[in-house]
């Protein structure tokens, strides 16, 4: 199996590609403008030769006359070595300097190779504007600028090599040298377990592209360590939960089978292990349900709802609980809401019989419903001793309980009623939040406006 590149292999390739890329562009700009450059010096050269050649041979259109003015044009062609000429009239040569050179044909300027030679061809009339006017062919050796844009050519492609070369070799090493952080999140990543969540990246030292990506790291190790924790909480209280009901079974039962008893003494623990075993069923129930809600399970009907019509009703059903406890319950405000309906009452149920039990004689417990804009507000409220700051915010945990006095096996109060109002209020979209001080704490849920 090929093994990949690397980030930094990657970057490294990819810096000495661009390198090599605007190298070579530059390096053909300037070949070309070069060649452009010794174009134009050669045009102005054969310019310059052309005006002395046309001024000595002035008025010659016949080879008599071009005899006469034949030495003293050899005169002016042996000031330039590197020039040759030749003249065609009417189809005859009257001078060949470039003797087996095919010239090509046609006025203006012209490049041309002979025999491993560079010539730049000018071909001109002598006498412009007559048609029968001899043919001039200035043939100028150009070799020594090809070479020098063969060495240049050259020359482009050693600095494209070079540069790509130590492009690649400095962009390995700054790679990863900026890629350090990379690896440093990776080792605490290699690092983490169920046992060391802990770890965290320094943010201070991460670059700025670096930093956003450390934070949400770090971020998540808290979301984990977290969630650990409380799974490790959560397993012991269950263990912690079902270890009384279980020893009070275990217990009864030998007791009551170590010697014969009467009839009457086996109903009577049969109906205790009853009631032990029907705790220890709604405790799975209620688990189930908060499982439920956790994998998003826990899907509510979509039905048109009076809020006051369910207080009420709930509130009738606590009427003798409060009576007995010498609390009142106040219903203020009414409010039109679409939900599950079995879901919501049991919401308020449990919020209804919390607010019961902390309630001291001669307290009250009230319910107030807003409709507004957004939503819904309902408030379950009661008087009475206040939650402290710190104790807020672990309400809704399951199997946490306010007053630090557990009753473990307790058949009434599991410490799941507030975890279960929250899952089916989040099931309907909404919130709840607990508020405490003055005298009152309060319960409030938030459930979103239903089109």
């Amino acid at each position: 199996m090929i093994q990949r590149l690397s980030l930094a292999s990657r970057l490294a390739l990819l810096f000495a590609a661009c390198t090599a890329v605007v190298s070579l562009l530059a390096g053909v700009l300037f070949n070309r403008a070069s060649e452009a450059h010794f174009i134009e010096l050669d045009q102005q050269q054969l310019d310059s030769q052309l005006v002395a050649l046309r001024s000595t041979l002035q008025g010659v259109n016949s080879p008599a006359l071009f005899a006469q003015r034949e030495q003293q044009l050899r005169v002016e062609l042996n000031r330039q070595p590197e020039l040759a000429l030749r003249i065609t009239a009417g189809g005859q040569r009257w001078l060949d300097d470039a003797p087996g050179v095919t010239l090509p044909e046609g006025l203006g300027l012209h490049s041309l190779q002979n025999a491993g030679t560079d010539y730049r061809v000018y071909n001109v009339p002598l006498m412009a504007g007559q048609p029968d006017s001899p043919q001039l062919s200035l043939v100028l050796d150009i070799t020594h600028h090809q070479h020098f844009l063969q060495r240049m050519q050259h020359l482009i492609w050693l600095t494209v090599g070079l540069s790509a070369l130590a492009t690649a070799v400095l962009g390995a090493w700054a790679a990863r040298s900026g890629l350090r952080p990379l690896r440093r999140m990776g080792e605490v990543a290699a690092g983490v377990s169920a046992h060391s969540l802990t770890q965290r990246l320094p943010q201070q030292q991460m670059p700025a592209e670096l930093a956003e990506l450390a934070q949400a790291f770090n971020a998540m190790l808290g979301r984990l360590d977290d969630a650990f924790q409380r799974l490790s909480a959560f397993s012991a209280d269950i263990a912690h939960e079902l270890r009384t009901p279980l020893s009070n079974l275990l217990t009864q039962t030998q007791v009551i089978l170590t010697q014969p008893r009467p009839l009457e003494d086996y109903r009577e623990a049969l109906h205790s292990n009853l009631e032990e075993l029907q705790w220890m069923a709604q405790l799975v129930n209620d688990m189930l349900y908060l499982a439920k809600a956790d994998h998003g399970l826990l899907i509510p009907k979509c039905e048109p709802l009076a809020l006051a019509n369910e207080v009420e009703t709930l509130l009738e059903f606590f009427a003798l609980l409060a009576e007995d406890a010498q609390v009142s319950l106040v219903r203020e405000g009414s409010a039109q809401t679409a939900g599950d309906r079995g879901m919501l009452r049991r919401a308020l149920s449990n919020l209804l019989d919390n607010a019961l039990r902390f309630t001291p004689a001669g307290g009250q417990v009230r319910v107030r419903m807003v409709e507004g804009v957004r939503g819904v507000t309902v408030t379950v409220e009661n008087s009475g001793e206040g939650i402290p700051a710190d104790v807020l915010p672990r309400l809704f945990d399951r199997f946490y309980r306010a007053d630090p006095a557990r009753h473990e096996g307790s058949s009434e109060h599991a410490g799941l009623g507030l975890a279960i109002t929250q899952s089916i209020v989040r099931a309907h979209g909404g919130r709840i939040f607990c508020e405490s001080g003055a005298g009152w704490t309060r319960f409030v849920i938030e459930l979103p406006k239903v089109n």
